[in-house]
């Protein structure tokens, strides 16, 4: 599982703009004025071989007792609780607080692998100036400035090290023959009931009410002869929404259920439609890389009109996923499940497809031959050969001249060959481009 860190601290010290340096992204909102960000975002960050979840967190103040503050300091406390470390970010050229006291004190009571780091420290010496912050008892202060890159690394490196968490933990052997099920969705969509009629048992509590899955539940399955481990996950719910500390582990472990799992079967609701936050779960498993099914639950209760409003919204809607199978089942009255296993093998399978060498160089060289990469300028991207560069998903990588000139239509183009002839139904792929080196660029004349 991935390792988590939590972003704490007071309002406008940096926390977001940090959010997004590790994250590489820009999902967290920046602006230079306090409170801007209030609920608790999550985003996927890497170092080298080590991947690892960070969480984005308001302004803290541990002892607010009204209004949005409280709210605010409830979703912190959750973050931390979620949290394997704490990097409690304080702004070095404001100096230190009497909020910063506070939530040093919070912290240091709750004995968790805490970094204190001094934002905003670009042209400073670490020195004298850095001191005063020694006073808040969390040991050595890691000077940074998340705007400009400075000793990130260096941080994320001693926060993970903190953890003796294993680089290879990611890429465990799958030589186990079991192939790891999560069941994703939005809450009271279904998941556990869908469990409880393949078990043929009720192992896992379902009820009328949302949320009533606080954790990542593992199952061991079998079927006609093939072991699955179905995780049925907490439903991920809308920022903002979260407020009850007893959902404070459901996130963060659905996310990491996703990430361990080898294919995700994606569980809508008829009834509900296709919500923002079901996008989000999909575009989330598409990030993660997880070979995806489609089912939509409780199609026995809606009727013709809203069925064909159903599927012109998944079509619009999850378009993404257009390489994934889609079922319309009834969990309750158990209607379709029997189809969902043959494309969960599929998908599966397609994941973990091997694609050899001289394979995917006549393929490539026929797509090329049937229609030519758009010229760029003076240049016309050649593609050579191709070689398989991962599994779960399948990575296809491009050797040639000038790839960097290649547009994505025409990656989508040579993506559509790719699956025809290797059948890849069910999941991601990805195809890179590396560009040659000339090896007489940088020589003299």
């Amino acid at each position: 599982m991935k390792p988590v860190l939590a972003l704490v601290g007071r309002p406008n010290v940096g926390k977001s703009t940090l959010f997004n340096r590790l994250t590489q992204s820009r999902d967290a909102i920046v602006a230079d004025f306090a409170g801007l960000t209030r609920d608790r975002h999550y985003g996927n960050a890497r170092l080298g071989s080590r991947a690892y979840i960070v969480i984005d967190t308001g302004g803290f103040e541990p002892d607010a007792s009204e209004g949005i503050f409280k709210e605010m300091a409830r979703q912190t406390q959750q973050a931390v609780a979620e949290a394997d470390v704490v990097v409690f970010v304080v702004d070095a050229r404001s100096g230190l607080s009497a909020q910063d006291h506070d939530i040093a004190k919070y912290l240091r009571r709750l004995g968790k692998p805490c970094l204190l780091v001094a934002n905003k420290a670009e042209g400073m010496q670490a020195g004298h100036q850095l001191a005063e912050f020694y006073e808040l008892g969390l040991g050595e202060v890691l000077p940074i400035s998340a705007a400009h890159g400075q000793g990130i690394r260096s941080m994320v490196t001693l926060a993970l090290d903190q953890l003796q968490w294993p680089e290879e933990a990611e890429d465990q052997p799958e030589e186990d023959g079991v192939i790891r099920l999560a069941v994703a969705g939005r809450p009271n969509v279904g998941k556990s009931t869908l469990i409880n009629t393949w078990l043929g048992e009720e192992r896992l509590v379902a009820f009328d009410l949302p949320g009533t899955t606080r954790d990542a539940i593992s199952v061991p399955f079998e079927r006609q002869g093939q072991k699955f481990e179905l995780i049925d996950t907490a439903g991920l719910r809308r920022k903002g929404k979260v407020f009850e500390a007893i959902e404070k582990f459901s996130v963060v472990k659905t996310l990491q259920a996703i990430d361990n799992a080898h294919v995700v079967l994606l569980l809508l609701d008829a009834t509900q439609g296709i919500t923002d936050q079901d996008a989000h779960i999909a575009g989330y498993i598409l990030e993660s890389g997880r070979a995806v099914v489609l089912a939509v639950n409780k199609w026995d209760a809606v009727d013709a009109y809203q069925r064909e409003l159903l599927q012109r919204a998944i079509e619009t809607r999850l378009v993404f996923l257009k390489f994934a199978t889609l079922h319309f089942i009834s969990a309750k009255k158990r209607q379709g499940l029997g189809p969902l296993w043959g494309s969960i093998g599929s998908a599966y399978k397609a994941a973990m497809c091997k694609m050899s060498t001289p394979m995917l160089t006549r393929l490539l060289q026929e797509a090329v031959q049937f229609q030519a990469p758009k010229r760029a300028g003076m240049f016309r991207p050649k593609p050579r050969y191709a070689h398989q560069g991962g599994m779960n998903p399948p990575v296809i990588v491009v050797h040639g001249n000038s790839l960097e000139h290649v547009t994505d239509s025409y990656k989508r183009f040579l993506e559509g060959r790719f699956r025809k002839a290797f059948a890849l139904e069910g999941t991601p792929l990805r195809i890179e481009m590396r560009t040659s080196h000339n090896p007489y660029k940088d020589k003299d004349d």
